[in-house]
């Protein structure tokens, strides 16, 4: 019955409902906050207290800006996704993908590009911001993005990056339309026929997807979700916001509780919860999403709701420094909810503040396994804090 009245609730055959279930909470860590000192001696960033915010001025803007461009232009070592059908596919990475071929793999290039865009569009002073454009204009030539685009149409290679890289270049796309530069329009053209072609791929894939992913890496449904609405909304397609929100809500309408206490898992850089929650409140109305959110997770209600961030054992092993990824994932959630709905999920900015401090002073001068992805998961967490 619960669920029969959120859907009524959702469709707006009711104005409102009142939700009665009894329900079991998981439960949160309140542990001692201690100060969190950078292992890293060599780092430029500032010592400080887990709860302390951070802030993406243009002195940080400029030290994470050398992440992306120390990888970028860097083909190895270099992690393929090609599926071989014959002796002469094989090809370097560059062959491959003229664009996006450095960063270790295809999607943190997408999205180091991405950072790039965001860094330069945000704080035009960036010292490097020469260099950033240069690089800007070489590596997503339309000649670069043309290459890209028949990989892509390789029969093949129809499930290559889905859906997380599908996401990261929907995001990059929407990251140079809402840039106003003249290198952003050449930009943008360039890019928009493998921007056409994703939005394409996800439209079909998206009504075969019989049941969602619910992992904490790269193929999380919900991730995904998030990041293309977000593009719809800016490009106001509609069909493809319509289509996005249907698949959401018969994904994620009907859960309940979800465990919380069982995340991280070893690997996790994304919430299995959190990402189910960041789409849920994007494309849910006000009424239906706090009636949802009191049967998915009602602990985040609490003013005094904690949750511990995720511990880095070992920064050179590539799987395990996913949790400093986790830490800024979380945030952006975090702090993406707390915005929209300050009244109810304010003082979620405190936690995101936690997560973000615990992992940030490790994101410059770290090893490659995870700098060449990191430095964009905290400019994201950063950009949504706003």
């Amino acid at each position: 019955m619960q669920k029969l009245l959120l859907v009524l609730c959702f469709s707006g055959i009711i104005a409102s409902c009142k939700n009665e279930k009894t329900r079991t909470t998981q439960p949160t860590k309140k542990d001692t906050i201690t100060e969190f000192t950078s292992k890293d001696q060599n780092s430029d960033f500032l010592e400080l207290t887990e709860e302390e915010p951070i802030m993406l001025t243009l002195k940080e803007a400029n030290r994470l800006a050398k992440l992306p461009l120390e990888c970028i232009g860097r083909e190895f070592p270099n992690k393929p996704g090609q599926t071989l059908q014959k002796n002469s596919d094989q090809d370097t990475p560059k062959n491959l993908h003229p664009a996006f071929y450095g960063c270790f793999d295809w999607h943190s290039s997408v999205h180091g590009h991405w950072s790039l865009v965001s860094l330069l569009k945000n704080y035009p002073d960036l010292k490097q911001a020469e260099q950033v454009r240069s690089l800007l204009k070489k590596s997503l030539s339309a000649e670069n993005i043309q290459a890209e685009l028949a990989y892509f149409k390789r029969p093949s290679e129809i499930s290559f990056e889905r859906t997380y890289g599908w996401a990261w270049l929907l995001k990059l796309a929407e990251e140079i339309k809402t840039w106003e530069d003249p290198l952003a329009t050449e930009l943008d053209q360039n890019l928009q026929p493998l921007t056409n072609y994703i939005v394409n791929q996800f439209s079909e894939f998206l009504p075969k997807l019989k049941y969602p992913i619910r992992v904490g890496e790269h193929t999380n449904t919900a991730f995904s979700l998030s990041f293309a609405f977000d593009y719809a909304v800016t490009t106001d397609n509609k069909e493809f916001q319509n289509l996005i929100s249907k698949r959401a809500n018969s994904f994620y309408l009907e859960d309940d509780n979800c465990p919380i206490g069982w995340e991280p898992s070893g690997y996790d850089f994304l919430s299995p919860c959190l990402e189910e929650i960041d789409i849920m409140r994007k494309t849910m109305p006000k009424n239906a999403f706090i009636l949802w959110i009191k049967d998915f997770m009602p602990d985040l209600m609490n003013t005094d709701y904690d949750l511990e961030p995720g511990i880095v054992s070992d920064r050179e092993d590539g799987k395990l420094v996913h949790l400093d990824g986790l830490n800024f994932s979380r945030g952006w959630v975090l702090y993406g909810l707390a915005n929209q709905y300050p009244d109810q999920f304010g003082h979620l900015k405190t936690l995101a503040n936690r997560h973000i401090s615990h992992s940030f002073s490790n994101v410059v001068n770290d090893s490659y396994e995870g700098g060449h992805w990191l430095a964009t998961f905290a400019i994201y967490a950063l950009n949504t804090k706003k």
